[in-house]
């Protein structure tokens, strides 16, 4: 049995068309969304609604973490703007080539700058999608988890920290748990390139503890400092930055 995983594919749709050549299944553990690229700001919706110059200025400032900033200067460039109907407009477009993309099967979750209202118009029948909910592949369980947890980002999907160790109690024990964010251990959560520690999850940490899953896999982080941390008998995994490398990682039994 051989499943591919990918975590962060931003967009990254013709990456998405070949994740799963060779393997039995693909997992997706989310963002499928490009707001922003942070390593070219010509790419994602921000730059199609308001140019490259305001990107540039906007990355400055979060990078900045300089984030009351950001929020104003965004709420300067929307001001008279429909917003929500200019996102989901954009992320329509997105989301209808991208799970014309997935290959059958799928199994995916979402990430925290997804919106997980618009999936269930978009996956196809071959497309599984899972957040707090197990499935057997290969006889092997693998528990999903969605989203991201509250930041000042304010990104679309955040809920709060009991709603999602809810969702982690819910799977049980099982053999692989799959998340959008890491469990909360500093070499998994902290980005080198944008020099801060993201959030990551102390219930998922908990759960690895307690349940001791064969692999924990995540993505979020885009360029950890450590991608492999063992806890225990648990091999930690982050599946990579998708949108950069098209690269999936492969599962094998």
């Amino acid at each position: 049995m051989r499943v591919h995983v990918i975590s962060d594919v931003h967009g990254n749709t013709e990456g998405l068309a070949r994740a799963g050549e060779g393997a039995d299944a693909l997992v997706c553990l989310g963002d499928l969304v490009l707001f922003l690229d942070y390593a070219d700001h010509s790419r994602g919706i921000f730059p199609e609604l308001f140019g490259v110059e305001n990107a540039d200025r906007i990355v400055a400032l979060r990078t900045a973490r300089r984030f009351e900033e950001a929020h104003e200067l965004g709420r300067t460039l929307w001001a008279g703007m429909d917003r929500d109907a200019a996102i989901l407009s954009a992320v329509r477009k997105q989301y209808a080539a991208m799970f014309a993309a997935f290959p059958t099967p799928t199994y995916a979750t979402y990430g925290n700058v997804d919106v997980p209202p618009l999936w269930a118009e978009y996956a196809e029948p071959g497309t599984t999608v899972l957040d707090g909910e197990r499935v057997e592949i290969g006889g092997r369980v693998f528990g999903f988890v969605g989203g991201g947890l509250r930041t000042p980002m304010r990104t679309p999907y955040e809920i709060g920290d009991e709603e999602f160790a809810a969702k982690i109690e819910a799977l049980g024990e099982v053999d692989v748990l799959c998340s959008h964010i890491p469990p909360e251990v500093p070499e998994l959560v902290y980005d080198t390139v944008a020099r801060r520690f993201e959030r990551g999850s102390r219930a998922l940490l908990a759960a690895i503890r307690r349940t001791r899953p064969r692999y924990s896999l995540f993505g979020h982080v885009h360029q950890p400092l450590s991608r492999r941390v063992r806890i225990g008998s648990t091999e930690c995994v982050n599946v990579g930055h998708f949108a950069s490398t098209s690269r999936p990682f492969a599962l094998e039994w």
